[in-house]
Parts: structure tokens; C-alpha cells; sequence
């Protein structure tokens, strides 16, 4: 018997879930942890070992032949809790997993924990957090087990990497047929440039620039003090000033560098959302009443068109002061 079944078809999560899934079985009373992996053998190196899943038509990408693989795994196992990858795929299979099985699911959760309650029962229950009204407040939701959890990358470290590579066995599941959603090809999505998430300082531009060509001073800023640039929702998904891999926030990615400057961002919660973690948050707004100088550590009120400038002057004169 297996008390925890992990999956998502992106292999950093899928590490992150394993080293979950493994501290999870000893909380449950045992009984283990097994990675499910699809089709063919990743040599992903996890903390638990390796369930390959195959059938006689392809499974990767496939959410409804997916859904009906992990329920299958999962009966044979036994397990008391499934999870799965909070990404556009494992959303779907997470969703149809729990209708095939009757079971709850909490949704984006990180920080997971086994509660036992003592009884006649001894009934557990799995609880987690995650974020509620745009980011304002931390809720603790909970599903007595079994149950399923969908988990977003970077809620839990990977492990050291020393586990198995190798699938430790292979389950052979039924030809599922009968799809109402075909799949008719896989494109690879272009590579991001930047990762924002490893950056550890950020500069973010926000509506507050009034032309494209005028992002040159965030680009100059970041150069000057080694960091990388980002963009509130307005100037990458409505304007386009910036790509998509930039966008922080709610609905875009959440950040949490040593240094976030917020330059002409007026730090609505969708935003502030995806920047909480940040261990100190400047902010320059010309708004002195603008929500993000609620959440800065220090702010500056003033035009940007006038503190940039100003403070890239400061810094290369403290860089010439300095010498090479």
C-alpha cells in the first residue's frame, strides 16, 4: 500500500511534489510514496520512488486519459492522498480524478499538514494554505482524507536529487478510448528569457511610464544594480510593452527577491499579491496615496521621469567613488 501518489508533468514540480508526497506518507502512518511519471522514463532523480504509467495510446498532455490513469494507480494503491501539479493540465486532471473517485480537493495549496483527530476513528484530516481576495489575507482550508491536493511550484524544496532515477516498476493501464477532447499536437512554448523567480533583485515598471521607449530607464537601473526587470499586468498583457514572462502578480507569477523596486506601480492586490514575499519593496509613485506605499519598506514619492534619473547619477558616482 502507498499512502501518497504525486504527479505533474513538469518535471521541477514533479521533484517538489516528491520530496511533499514522501514527508506526507510519514504523517499519514506510513505506507510510502510513489512519483508517477507517463509513456516514457524521465530519469527524474526524487525522493520517492517511480511509478511509469503506460498504455497503448500516448498519455502525456492528455488530461482525460491522465485523470483515468492516476485513478486507476490510485485504487490499485490504496493511497490516501493524491498530488497533483497546479498547472493548466494538472488543474483539469486534479478536477475529473475527484469526480471519478468522490473525493475532496483543495486547490493552490502550499505548507500541507496531516491532522489526526484522536477518536474511536482516528479521522485525518488534510489541511493547507493559500491565498484568498487578491493576496489580502492567508486562508487554512481542509478535506478529510482521502483527498487530492493541486500544488504550485515552489511551494516545497526538491530534495537532494540522491533518490531514484529509475522507474522501480510499470503499470501497464487499459486502452482508454473514448475522449471527447482529441489531442492533435504538442508545440514546445518559446523558452523564457528571464526567470524571475531566482532573481533576487527586481525592478518592475507599471502604468506610471507613459511610452515604451521610456522603459530604457528601468533597463538602466536594473544593469546598475545586477538586477532583472519586471512588469505589472497593464504594461504586459494590455499594452505589450513587455512579455508575458515578466508580468508579477495574481494572475501572472509570484516573486520573492532580496530587493523589489516598484517604479510607477500603483500596487493594486492583484499585484501586491505576487510580490509579498519579498524581503524589502521600494516603491517610486508620484501618488503619495498609492496602495504600494502600504506594503514598502521605503517609498519615494516623486515623478519617475525625475528619481530614476537622479538615483542612477547616485549610483555610478558612489560606483566611481568606490574605483574598480
Amino acid at each position: 500500500m502507498v499512502s501518497v501518489l504525486a504527479f505533474s508533468e513538469n518535471p521541477e514540480l514533479a521533484r517538489e511534489l516528491s520530496a511533499a508526497a514522501a514527508l506526507l506518507a510519514d504523517s499519514l502512518g506510513g505506507g510510502g510514496s510513489l512519483l508517477v511519471e507517463l509513456d516514457a522514463p524521465s530519469g527524474l532523480e526524487s525522493v520517492s520512488p517511480v511509478l511509469l504509467v503506460r498504455s497503448q495510446s500516448p498519455l502525456r498532455g492528455r488530461f482525460e486519459p491522465v485523470a483515468d490513469a492516476l485513478v486507476e494507480v490510485a485504487e490499485r494503491e490504496g493511497s490516501s492522498l493524491t498530488l497533483i501539479g497546479a498547472t493548466r493540465l494538472g488543474r483539469q486532471v486534479a478536477a475529473r480524478v475527484a469526480v471519478k473517485t468522490r473525493r475532496g480537493v483543495l486547490s493552490d495549496v502550499r505548507d500541507l499538514r496531516v491532522e489526526t483527530a484522536e477518536g474511536e476513528t482516528r479521522v485525518r484530516t488534510l489541511t493547507g494554505a493559500k491565498t484568498a481576495f487578491g493576496g489580502k489575507f492567508n486562508a487554512r482550508v481542509a478535506s478529510p482524507t482521502p483527498c487530492i491536493a493541486t500544488v504550485p511550484l515552489g511551494a516545497y524544496e526538491p530534495g537532494d536529487g540522491k533518490g531514484p532515477s529509475a522507474p522501480s516498476a510499470t503499470f501497464e493501464t487499459n486502452d482508454l478510448t473514448g475522449e471527447r477532447v482529441r489531442h492533435i499536437e504538442t508545440r514546445p512554448k518559446a523558452k523564457n528569457t528571464v526567470d524571475l523567480r531566482s532573481a533576487t533583485v527586481i525592478v518592475s515598471a507599471g502604468r506610471g511610464f507613459r511610452k515604451k521607449e521610456d522603459l530604457v530607464l528601468v533597463d538602466e537601473l536594473a544593469e546598475a544594480i545586477g538586477g532583472t526587470v519586471g512588469a505589472s499586468r497593464p504594461l504586459s498583457s494590455d499594452l505589450g510593452w513587455l512579455g508575458e514572462e515578466r508580468h508579477i502578480g495574481l494572475t501572472g507569477i509570484s516573486v520573492r527577491p532580496n530587493v523589489y523596486i516598484a517604479v510607477g506601480i500603483s500596487g493594486q492586490l492583484q499585484h501586491v499579491a505576487g510580490i509579498k514575499d519579498s524581503k524589502v519593496i521600494v516603491a517610486i509613485n508620484k501618488d503619495k496615496q498609492a496602495p504600494i506605499f502600504q506594503v514598502a519598506d521605503y517609498g519615494v514619492v516623486g515623478d519617475l521621469y525625475q528619481v530614476v534619473p537622479a538615483l542612477l547619477k547616485a549610483i555610478q558616482a558612489r560606483k566611481a567613488a568606490q574605483g574598480p
